[in-house]
């Protein structure tokens, strides 16, 4: 069986849990079953015909409308299904089908999840990412690329740095800076990737997250009022990290003390 065959069906299992993911997305935050009931139209509440639940396939046969009242689907339901594919064939291009892979694709559904809610409502679900804390916890016992000392150091560490951020913002300004969701989630993202991943991640985050600030100040008329979800660009962060950190992390090292 060729590499490449086995990275398509990575992808297509990938997409299948992103047509999950687009579940999760949509229910967690309005505190509802994740299982029950099955999907339906939002439009006409006509139940989704398995046949027409395929990942990406079924929204290019169906033209991006239901089949029953002809309303526009969403564009985020095959785009949520394409990435989580291949983020998945990605990550199992860089670890190999071993453990290792399995626990990151969890951590990786996690990030696209909690991507999109903070998009759409600026809020991150404790019932994600205080559970993720535990789960990437338990990951590092087994994990070849962080220790659990090194995971529990990044809880601390990514907790604790975005906490002390949002403190002394509240104690100068007299308002809410980072919301307590950050704080938590960058907490999950030091237990899955470690303390070294979290100095990254805050890095890739802040540099991307000023960048579009300023784009949006300039191209879209906002002003410095405006506020921006920070999860994406942590996800982002911890994303980087995950598949390309540590061998940027040397070769900045190599580059600048040679």
């Amino acid at each position: 069986m060729s590499d490449i065959f086995i990275l398509l069906m990575i992808f297509f299992m990938g997409a299948c849990i992103g047509s999950f993911l687009n579940v999760c997305i949509w229910r967690l935050p309005r505190a509802e079953s994740i299982v029950s009931p099955g999907s339906k139209c939002p439009h006409c509440n006509t139940p989704i015909r398995f046949y027409d639940n395929i990942p990406i396939l079924s929204y290019i046969l169906l033209t991006g409308k239901c089949r029953g009242c002809k309303a526009p689907i969403s564009i985020r339901y095959p785009l949520v299904e394409g990435l989580t594919g291949l983020l998945a064939a990605a990550a199992a291009y860089r670890f190999g089908i071993t453990l290792d892979f399995l626990i990151y694709f969890v951590f990786i559904s996690i990030l696209v999840t909690v991507t999109f809610i903070d998009i759409d409502l600026m809020i991150i679900p404790d019932v994600i990412s205080l559970p993720g804390i535990l789960v990437g916890l338990a990951a590092s016992l087994v994990l070849r690329s962080v220790t659990f000392k090194d995971a529990l150091i990044g809880v601390f560490v990514g907790g604790g740095s975005l906490f002390l951020v949002a403190w002394g913002y509240h104690r100068i300004t007299g308002k809410e800076g980072m919301g307590g969701g950050d704080i938590k989630l960058l907490a999950m993202i030091g237990a899955f990737i470690g303390w070294q991943g979290v100095f990254f991640t805050i890095f890739v985050a802040s540099a991307t997250g000023s960048l579009t600030g300023a784009i949006l100040m300039l191209f879209a008329r906002k002003d410095l009022k405006f506020a921006v979800a920070f999860g994406p660009f942590l996800a982002m962060g911890a994303l980087a990290y995950l598949f390309a950190g540590p061998e940027l992390i040397d070769w900045y090292y190599n580059s600048a003390f040679r």
